[in-house]
């Protein structure tokens, strides 16, 4: 059965490094982060609001501009996993 699912995965999922497609990774992460973060932000935000906790309504709100400001701002994404690539050794050429 394993060996049967294993023959059936695509070449694309068992790709070496070198074969790998990346370029449309971040565009589609942030298709189906961005508005579901978008949702989970404007809930937590009301709640903190209609519950009167002000420090924590601007605790999350700083927190939240800046895990916004990953997924909204065009080449983060691409810029940081790049970087964290070479920090780890791996060769991008």
């Amino acid at each position: 059965m394993l060996l049967h699912t294993m023959a059936s995965i695509s070449d694309l999922i068992l790709a070496s490094p070198d074969e790998l497609k990346t370029d449309q990774l971040a565009d589609w992460l942030r298709q189906i982060f961005g508005p579901l973060f978008l949702v989970i932000v404007s809930i937590v935000a009301i709640f903190f609001l209609f519950t009167r906790e002000i420090t924590r309504f601007v605790q999350f709100i700083v927190l939240a501009i800046g895990i916004g400001i990953i997924f909204y701002v065009p080449n983060i994404i691409e810029v940081t996993a790049k970087a964290i690539a070479a920090a780890l050794g791996v060769n991008l050429s």
